[in-house]
């Protein structure tokens, strides 16, 4: 009995998980659909790039100064005991620009910009906004959902330039003040060994992880039912299935372009 049981709880999730990545699908299908030729609303492009972007800032630059201040005090003690200090600047950049940056960048992105997103749309749909869109003859995927979907990805994408080089910038202070590494010797070895193809990887994860928590929060919040508990859930899954495929993502784009 507790073995059907089992089964059948595991199909349920199946069938879930599988109902979520179809409709996220579709969904992205239908904002390509409208990109091709571009059919959205500018204005609410301009108001999402500045509520998601610009707002996002300072919270992202702290969160990225702080990564870069653990990655040094982590890195301490195997510098110490390999003598390694002149390569500081290359390890931490290699770490940051390509893994750290982009990947805890987009889970703060997640929690701030994405659930916020669910939030709205869901208080849309269950309130039936999006339904009276809809009676004007205004396309939601083309009012609500292209513009917010183009804002995250330029925004993250940015956001994830400007962290990673304040994340530097901090690893390179903390260097200098745990481990004496003067700053030039961090610089000179950070863009000695720096690639092009290392900031092209950082901005294609970040492009994707954009595009991955843009389609989740956008689907979700449409999705939503249930009244104010169902927002709350709707929430909840978004910020969950988001994290879940930025690091899936994240395996797959360094195991191909890594």
């Amino acid at each position: 009995m507790g073995l059907k049981l089992s089964l059948i709880q595991v199909g349920h999730l199946i069938l879930l998980i599988s109902e979520q990545i179809g409709g996220a699908a579709i969904l992205l299908g239908q904002i390509f659909k409208r990109l091709i030729p571009p059919r959205f609303d500018a204005l609410e492009f301009r108001k999402c790039l500045f509520s998601m972007g610009y707002k996002s800032l300072s919270i992202m630059i702290a969160t990225a100064f702080v990564v870069g201040v653990i990655l040094v005090i982590q890195s301490f003690v195997f510098v110490e005991r390999y003598g390694m200090r002149s390569q500081l600047g290359w390890g931490a950049g290699f770490v940051i620009i390509r893994e750290l940056g982009p990947v805890l960048l987009a889970l703060m992105f997640s929690g701030r910009v994405g659930a916020f997103t669910t939030a709205e749309l869901g208080t849309m749909t269950v309130t039936e906004q999006v339904d009276g869109l809809r009676c004007l003859a205004i396309d939601p995927i083309s009012f609500l959902v292209v513009p917010r979907f183009l804002a995250m990805i330029i925004s993250l994408a940015s956001l994830t330039l400007i962290g990673n080089a304040v994340a530097l910038v901090s690893a390179s202070i903390m260097g200098e003040i745990m481990m004496d590494v003067d700053s030039h010797t961090f610089w000179s070895s950070l863009f000695s060994m720096l690639t092009a193809g290392d900031i092209f990887l950082s901005v294609t994860k970040s492009v994707l992880f954009g595009a991955i928590i843009a389609v989740n929060s956008c689907y979700f919040g449409l999705s939503t039912t249930g009244g104010a508990p169902g927002v709350g859930i709707a929430v909840n899954r978004t910020v969950v299935s988001s994290a879940v495929a930025v690091f899936v993502v994240d395996f797959f784009s360094t195991f191909v372009l890594g």
